[in-house]
């Protein structure tokens, strides 16, 4: 055992009396802004929350009753899990008795909860977490192999049992974290002291989840979305930016980006680094970005098409407006991606296809059958009550999104903010992907409605005509632009197998990719960075599994592969380079200030 590893560790002197009276001050202050909220909360009464709360008991009372009715499995699930506590017991007695033992269980790959050496190197703590992961392995695969269970009923059981497992444990409790006591008793309680402070000031907050606490703040327009340009158009939904050339010459056709609604654009331009756009920039396009408004309750009645019409379709006549070209290289990211097919579908409706010369999307569902964990959140009971809020409030509100975003990655969102700010004490890395995810926007109400009524519940894009939108009825088969579409091997947001399966339907070449890592870092993935890699194949077979398997595995980033497939085919004529004319405002604009 290593001293590091230790977890009873005295510390050379008492905490001095003054950082004990300023960790109990603001633990008092902390108490009385929680007291000041919960009295302001109760005499101004929320709208409806924005989620059915009886959902859990719901997918568990299902669940139970479905194993009661085939009581075999229930026993042969008691019985393995009665052999693992054997087993662990076993070993742990011998270890205490100095034998060297072999681990049964470990975290997977990934698993930062257990990272600390006292839960390999103290056999207390050691025991806890392996009995801990046991447990948490035979629950998974009690829902996971439960036999005749309705498929829909096993995704809601097993979000739910994720959720509870991730709750429990034990590196979330102050008396099992070895980390935590260590450093209870190297500071005198004053670690947790303070994190009860900070705890305070989340719950007076009003907030659902920990507020993520840095040293270091990011600024938008020096740190970030610091790619230099102008807004060069604007309306009620979106600033259209156009990015200075460094290049003397430029590609004749311009490129136009479409973000997603739930988060602002520059994840895309964050570090000068790590900027897409700046690259894309470097590599000699004219780049134009939509940076979507953070919308209030005024505007709760824009919905899908107004968002079609005034944010992509509208840009486009900017972009041959600030530069005369007529056609443009559309790419979005995310929900982005699909709305840049709604855009292409229903400029094909119109007969206007040649306006767009060609789409690329970033993890984007256009077929939505398979949702996976997601699916949770779209049942009846919770459709009816997101509607509810919705009519009250006018918007989800960004906090809102934040928090279901959030719960899905619970572990790395949400506990392990848990146990740095509540049980340590500590800060956390400046982090500029997760200053971007914390700088969320609300969705106007109408958006919101529409898209999981036509998209996440009725998957009205997959049928030919089964989606219209203003008047103009879509067939993603009908659209003549190529296809460059771009999946992340672990998106835990748009899974890459049904992204696959939505590029199929599309009517244009079609070319997918796959790259490494997950929703947002995966994109974020600079050639100068040398990760992640990606796979390829110019192939695009009946199933992703069967893509796969024909794929090739490449070091690296994908970004130099797409824009090589941006550069040919008669795009690569270049002209003199185009800066923005007459902007409204320097980039990156207001719109994206706003919170």
């Amino acid at each position: 055992m290593t001293d590091d590893s230790r977890v009873w560790k005295l510390p050379a002197s008492a905490p001095s009396p003054a950082d004990l009276c300023e960790a109990w001050s603001k633990v008092v202050a902390g108490s009385l802004d929680v007291l000041k909220s919960s009295a302001g909360r109760a005499a101004n009464p929320a709208a409806a929350a924005p989620y059915d709360a009886s959902a859990p008991l719901r997918a568990f009372t299902d669940f139970a009753t479905h194993m009661w009715s085939n009581p075999a499995q229930l026993i042969e699930a008691q019985q393995s899990a009665a052999a693992d506590w054997m087993r662990l017991w076993s070993a742990t007695s011998a270890r205490f008795a100095g034998a060297e033992t072999e681990a049964l269980i470990a975290p997977q790959r990934g698993d930062r909860r257990f990272s600390d050496p006292a839960w390999n190197d103290e056999p207390v703590f050691d025991y806890l977490k392996q009995a801990y992961l046991l447990t948490a392995k035979r629950a998974q695969e009690l829902v996971a192999n439960a036999e005749g269970l309705d498929e829909g009923a096993r995704t809601r059981a097993m979000f739910f049992t994720q959720q509870y497992l991730n709750a429990l444990s034990p590196s979330n409790f102050a008396f099992t974290n070895p980390e935590a006591i260590r450093k209870a008793v190297e500071t005198g309680s004053i670690s947790l002291l303070s994190g009860l402070a900070n705890l305070l000031a989340d719950t007076a907050s009003g907030g659902k989840t920990p507020v993520r606490r840095s040293s270091e703040d990011f600024e938008l327009g020096v740190t970030l979305a610091a790619t230099p340009g102008g807004v060069v158009h604007q309306n009620a939904l979106m600033q259209l930016i156009q990015y200075t050339p460094v290049t003397a010459e430029v590609y004749k056709r311009p490129i136009l980006y479409v973000p997603p609604l739930v988060n602002k654009y520059y994840l895309l331009d964050l570090q000068p680094k790590s900027s897409l756009i700046r690259w894309l920039v470097e590599q000699g396009h004219t780049v134009f970005v939509v940076s979507w408004v953070n919308p209030g309750p005024e505007l709760g009645g824009k919905d899908i098409a107004d968002y079609v019409r005034q944010g992509p379709v509208e840009a486009l006549d900017a972009i041959a407006k600030a530069t005369g070209e007529k056609s443009v290289d559309l790419f979005g990211f995310c929900m982005g991606g699909t709305l840049g097919a709604l855009a292409a579908a229903y400029l094909a409706a119109k007969g206007e296809s040649g306006r767009i010369a060609s789409v690329s999307m970033i993890g984007s569902l256009l077929d939505f059958a398979t949702l996976g964990e997601w699916s949770t959140f779209i049942e009846p009971s919770q459709v009816e009550a997101m509607e509810k809020h919705l009519d009250a409030q006018g918007v989800m509100s960004a906090s809102e999104l934040q928090t279901l975003f959030s719960v899905v990655r619970a572990n790395d969102l949400i506990w392990s903010s848990v146990v740095n700010h509540y049980l340590l004490d500590r800060e956390a890395p400046p982090s500029d992907i997760l200053y971007w995810f914390a700088d969320g926007a609300h969705i106007p109400a109408a958006f919101l409605k529409t898209y999981t009524r036509d998209l996440l519940r009725g998957n009205k894009l997959r049928e030919p005509g089964g989606m219209t939108l203003g008047g103009a009825a879509l067939d993603l088969g009908k659209i003549e632009a190529p296809l460059f579409a771009i999946s992340l091997k672990d998106d835990h947001v748009s899974a890459w197998q049904a992204t696959y399966d939505g590029a199929r339907l599309w009517g244009g070449k079609t070319r997918f990719l796959l790259g490494g890592s997950g929703h947002n870092a995966g994109v974020i993935n600079p050639p100068s960075a040398n990760k992640h890699g990606y796979w390829n194949s110019e192939t695009l077979p009946a199933t992703a599994d069967a893509w796969f398997d024909a794929a090739e595995k490449k070091d690296g980033s994908w970004w130099p592969e797409w824009q090589s497939w941006l550069s040919q085919a008669g795009k690569a004529r270049k002209v003199k380079a185009r800066e923005p004319r007459n902007p409204i405002e320097p980039a990156p604009g207001s719109y994206v200030m706003k919170r």
